[in-house]
């Protein structure tokens, strides 16, 4: 063995040592009556303050501002200085750390949006609310046939989800439809809140044209261009290793720019496994990788969404604004890896590309008319469909939730 395989076996086993030590401390720890005005939020494992959960966080304290005491993000060690430096007003607590493990033992609520490790155990006062974090198109759960994640056995990764989602005591529908998908993936039998995403409350508040316009400059740096928006899926099995995948623009940037005038610029949204990776070389004036910002201020700025089959569909409905889908795997995404839960060429509110003639023909279609007619009435039916529930309350229902609780 190498020394830095010796080095990373002994890091991954004094990990271990200290997991185990943590899970024994919590056991303690949970015995304890939890503290009604202590809340825990978490987004995506902690890698930001983001999310349904800060849009919940944000209308807690505009309502009962001392909360901001008792209120905290969990955020990945790594990434605390630079997420204090982002959010200053909030308190910010290393996830796995001492300070940690007494909070979340002792929490009233929980707030998240993904799943917690199994190993980690609640206190029993505790609530877990859960959020989600997207309107499923494809499969998850234990409706996903073959787990493609590496290192992960499809039977481990269904128990792990359904064991999980038995802890939720809340978890947020978005609309009818991912509720009956949720009953089934996660298995889940308790209460569901029938409210749509807090996260999409700021669609229906900001969609101003002085906002818009702000934004615009803040984030692309002019308040007038036109901004199309490459919101693409991750790839489950195209990994280089655990945690670490490819990411090749499936189009190139010089043939995109042929089809809309110089006013136009690219914003790229990838997953934040994938934000390293991108080659923008050449057009670093033109394009704009967003992997960090809150991706319903990228919603708002956005005239055009170029996506796949991403759940970002369904949230940028709420606007109400053209997509054009972009989809060069169809077949192996749909049929291989993942699975529809819905007729996706039937369904989609827009313009199917499976290759990039098509991506570029659609383009220029949309540079002549700034729309796609022909998928007005789709557009329609699909907001109808998906996005009946949102009307911009949803974080102040949860909020409201919270704070009955915490006035009992």
């Amino acid at each position: 063995m190498t020394m830095t395989g010796l080095k990373n076996q002994v890091i991954k086993g004094l990990k271990i040592v200290i997991r185990y030590g943590l899970i024994v401390i919590n056991d303690g720890f949970i015995c304890f009556p939890t503290k009604k005005d202590l809340i825990v939020f978490e987004s995506f494992n902690g890698n930001d303050v983001n999310d349904n959960p800060a849009a919940i966080y944000r209308a807690l304290i505009t309502q009962k501002p001392e909360l901001a005491h008792t209120a905290y993000f969990g955020v990945k060690p790594r990434l605390y200085r630079q997420l204090h430096a982002k959010y200053p007003d909030i308190k910010l607590v290393k996830r796995f750390s001492l300070k940690w493990v007494w909070l979340m033992a002792h929490a009233k609520y929980w707030v998240n949006n993904s799943r917690m490790p199994n190993w980690w155990r609640k206190n029993r006062q505790t609530v877990y609310i859960q959020t989600w974090h997207g309107t499923p198109l494809k499969h998850l759960g234990v409706d996903i046939e073959h787990v493609a994640i590496p290192g992960t056995r499809t039977q481990d990764y269904y128990r792990q989800f359904t064991q999980e989602a038995a802890r939720w005591r809340y978890l947020i529908a978005p609309n009818d439809y991912s509720e009956q998908i949720f009953k089934s993936a996660f298995q889940f039998q308790n209460q569901f809140l029938e409210i749509g995403y807090p996260r999409n409350d700021v669609l229906y508040h900001q969609n101003k044209p002085e906002v818009i316009a702000q934004l615009k400059q803040q984030l692309v740096g002019d308040a007038t261009t036109t901004v199309v928006t490459y919101a693409p899926t991750w790839r489950d099995d195209d990994a280089i290793k655990t945690g670490q995948y490819h990411f090749k623009l499936p189009f190139d940037l010089g043939h995109f720019f042929e089809q809309v005038d110089e006013q136009t610029i690219l914003v790229i949204r990838p997953h934040y496994l994938v934000k390293d990776r991108i080659d923008i070389a050449g057009y670093e004036s033109r394009v704009k990788i967003l992997a960090d910002e809150d991706i319903s201020n990228l919603y708002l700025i956005t005239d055009l969404l170029i996506t796949d089959y991403s759940s970002v569909m369904f949230d940028f409905a709420n606007l109400k604004r053209p997509m054009l889908f972009y989809a060069y795997d169809l077949e192996h995404y749909r049929d291989q890896l993942r699975g529809f839960y819905f007729d996706y060429q039937a369904e989609i509110p827009g313009p199917l590309a499976t290759n990039e003639n098509q991506l570029l023909a659609n383009l220029k279609a949309f540079q002549q008319t700034g729309t796609f007619g022909d998928f007005h009435e789709r557009l329609v039916q699909f907001n109808q469909k998906y996005c009946r529930w949102e009307d911009g309350t949803a974080s102040q229902q949860v909020a409201d939730l919270i704070l009955g609780g915490i006035a009992k």
